[in-house]
């Protein structure tokens, strides 16, 4: 009879002991999960905070250029004559940079901002 108990609590011990067992690898897979979104949203902070500095900084720089071009076609027009002559004189110019841009779009804009997001991902 000593025997049948002592079986029995060595079962109970090792049914505790399996228990505990996967309540630890069910805490570790949650845990994992958690470190990955961890990384994941920092990852994600990382874009978004890059995103809008970039946009901030591309506003400004567009407001200036457009002041900028504008102050150009002004002094041109006075220098043709017709202050209308300036402003078409600069749309063809912008309209040549355009056409180059459009050419070389894959190898100026889509290749590096492409490894700038890859950079971020992976960093």
């Amino acid at each position: 009879m000593e025997d049948h108990i002592q079986q029995e609590e060595e079962q109970a011990g090792a049914a505790e002991h399996i228990e505990r067992l996967f309540d630890a690898v069910k805490q570790y897979g949650q845990t994992h999960i958690d470190i990955v979104r961890l990384k994941a949203a920092d990852k994600f902070s990382d874009i978004i905070a890059a995103a809008i500095a970039t946009t901030v900084v591309a506003i400004c720089l567009l407001l200036c250029f457009v002041l900028l071009s504008i102050g150009i076609a002004l002094l041109l027009g006075a220098l043709l004559g017709k202050t209308y002559y300036g402003f078409f004189a600069l749309a063809g110019f912008y309209c040549i940079v355009g056409l180059i841009f459009y050419a070389m779009r894959k190898k100026w804009i889509s290749d590096p901002v492409g490894n700038i997001i890859i950079r971020k991902l992976f960093k």
